[in-house]
């Protein structure tokens, strides 16, 4: 394989595993599109032609050295450290990480639009949710912009090591994967989610490793209600504004992979229970999910930087 169709590949499961549907991430691929045709000349230059095929800006292609792909270093957070051990290794073709650098981290904040439409699926009225959203998206954006995106960038083009991150494609593969597993169960109370959580491999090694699924509101004696994973994917953490709605819309837990603390004390106001599952087991789920997609296709497959490889 070479580097671009992993790419692809890594976009078309972030597509089929949307929580928002298929038909949705290409109908707002198309509304982009419509868009940059009525572009002038000028902001057609200022514009990222990547967005017109990609729905996700924060997987990208960091470093295409145009090797085929027979190995490659996986992991969380793949840094300028872990493309040294890459090039020390000798025969890794690519380095991929989870978390993103580069434009992918510049442009993490475009990607939480994704949050809105999940969110009116369940159940939250999405001019509301579009609101809410709006401060939030800004000020994730301003927080971003002062990062030095390009360090790991520009020290895997020294090392002529092959290059990408796969964020949201890969949390969109965890969202999905959480969603059909809590479908098929009925669970009564918070500790019964909790408890099934703990017998996802990931999330029993993380468990070992002291960062296990834990309760951050609520009780487990609690019933839980409608659950809600509306903290797994779409960047990063949303608005707090949106607990009050989604505890009207009649949601009584949220399942995510972290939280801050004036994001729980919202939720605590607005009655909701929240589980956190884990960030870097969610992560390595979704990884894994991923990885697991790149040996079939015949791809070597090592893994480090904290990801937990199961393999299924």
């Amino acid at each position: 394989m070479t580097i671009k169709q992993i790419l692809d590949l890594a976009i078309q499961l972030g597509i089929k595993n949307d929580l928002r549907g298929a038909k949705n991430v290409e109908k707002n691929l198309e509304r982009i599109r419509k868009n940059y045709k009525k572009l002038t000349e000028e902001k057609r230059a200022e514009f990222d032609a990547d967005k017109l095929t990609n729905p996700y800006s924060d997987s990208q292609i960091l470093n295409d050295t145009g090797k085929k792909i027979k190995k490659v270093f996986a992991g969380i957070d793949m840094d300028a450290a872990e493309l040294i051990m890459a090039k020390g290794m000798g025969d890794i073709d690519l380095v991929i990480s989870h978390h993103p650098s580069g434009k992918g981290l510049a442009n993490l904040a475009d990607v939480m639009s994704l949050q809105v439409e999940v969110l009116a699926g369940y159940g939250v009225p999405i001019n509301v949710a579009e609101s809410c959203f709006k401060m939030r998206i800004d000020e994730v954006s301003r927080g971003i912009s002062p990062i030095n995106h390009y360090q790991s960038v520009d020290a895997a083009k020294l090392l002529n090591v092959g290059y990408m991150c796969t964020h949201t494609v890969c949390d969109n593969m965890v969202a999905n994967f959480l969603k059909k597993q809590i479908t098929k169960k009925k669970f009564s109370t918070v500790g019964e989610v909790v408890d099934f959580l703990k017998t996802i491999p990931e999330y029993a090694e993380a468990l070992k490793r002291g960062a296990g699924p834990r309760l951050f509101a609520g009780s487990e004696e609690s019933f839980c209600g409608r659950i809600c994973l509306s903290e797994i994917t779409g960047g990063t953490e949303g608005s707090p504004k949106i607990y009050k709605y989604l505890s009207q819309a009649g949601v009584g837990t949220i399942v995510g992979m972290h939280m801050s603390e004036r994001h729980k004390k919202e939720a605590e106001k607005n009655h909701l229970n929240v589980i956190i599952a884990g960030h870097i087991s969610s992560d390595s789920i979704g990884m894994n999910l991923f990885l697991d997609e790149l040996e079939k296709r015949g791809v070597e497959v090592i893994t480090g930087s904290g990801l937990i490889r199961v393999k299924r």
